[in-house]
């Protein structure tokens, strides 16, 4: 099977611009989403995929990579408008799905996590109740065992 190469650029909301290339498109556009890889789009939350190409080879994604980033902004604007003119985030729909699976995962992991505290919670509180106990019940005990005189409001 051949591989595939891409070459994207994604956007922000203020339409600050970067370039990139991988060889998984979606992978990348959820790693720039989650912030996983920290740099200049996670900084300025660059993440709407908004112009991609793609390529067999590496080195040919390589070189028009290179070619884009060389241009000035106004080069990228016209090449982003000939093929997404409202600049719509063309993988909106990978990461929907990506992040409706995340969310039910996280939801799973958070209600066991959370039978697992209440489970634990009801032992735990049994012991605390329970060192209180002994708490006061020596602190009772070094009262009626302590013969020293005690300031007692009077004076002395």
């Amino acid at each position: 099977m051949a591989r595939c190469y891409y070459v994207y650029m994604l956007a922000s909301r203020s339409r600050n611009l970067y370039t990139g290339v991988t060889n998984s498109l979606r992978r990348r556009i959820i790693e720039h989403r989650e912030g996983s890889v920290p740099g200049f789009t996670t900084r300025y939350r660059i993440f709407r995929l908004v112009h991609f190409e793609v390529f067999a080879g590496i080195r040919h994604a390589i070189a028009r990579e290179k070619e884009i980033k060389s241009w000035g902004r106004k080069k990228k604007v016209r090449l982003i408008q000939c093929t997404n003119q409202t600049w719509r985030d063309l993988a909106a729909e990978w990461v929907t799905d990506f992040e409706r699976q995340r969310a039910a995962l996280l939801a799973a992991e958070g209600a066991k996590e959370e039978r697992r505290l209440k489970a634990n919670g009801g032992a735990k509180a049994g012991i605390v109740e329970a060192e209180k106990g002994a708490a006061e019940s020596m602190a009772r005990s070094q009262e009626t065992a302590d013969p020293s005189p005690r300031n007692k409001g009077g004076s002395g």
